[in-house]
């Protein structure tokens, strides 16, 4: 593997969720305190389970590139722009094309876009969230040209 990140959702998440168990709390105050502790330290536990699976991969090895589920052969890959602040939110906005493929992640300010070569594709690039955008673009185009 020559790159790997985990795009976690955003930390406040967990703790806005944190909120679930006072909430719970109140929910079953009339039955016992306890168990709406009990209850919403067991939503929150869930919680933390759904975002750690909610954790995307961003994963460049020797012969691929993988954004999420979504997975392409080097060899389909044209080259890479990384893109960070105005720049960024340009395109994710007035600039984006309606046939990309996207992975992107709020909380994540930085942003690539992996150009494709495949004629059979209607899908003109991939436009993926990374914390570290110029280090995924050198590693994306260094493993490309190791291809050729």
């Amino acid at each position: 593997m020559r790159y790997r990140e985990r795009l976690w959702p955003a930390r406040w998440i967990l703790i806005a969720a944190l909120l679930v168990i006072p909430a719970s709390a109140l929910v079953f105050a009339p039955l016992s305190w306890t168990v709406g502790i009990v209850v919403g330290v067991a939503l929150y536990a869930a919680c933390v389970v759904l975002y750690v699976v909610a954790g995307a991969p961003v994963e460049v090895s020797d012969d691929s590139f993988r954004a999420g589920r979504a997975s392409i052969e080097l060899r389909y890959v044209a080259g890479a722009t990384a893109f960070t602040g105005a720049e960024a939110t340009a395109e994710r906005g007035p600039r984006l094309d309606a046939r990309a493929f996207l992975l992107l992640r709020g909380g994540v300010d930085g942003l690539v876009r992996v150009h494709l070569s495949d004629p059979a594709d209607p899908t003109p690039y991939w436009l993926v969230s990374t914390r570290s955008p110029d280090r995924l673009v050198s590693e994306l185009i260094g493993a490309v040209a190791s291809r050729e």
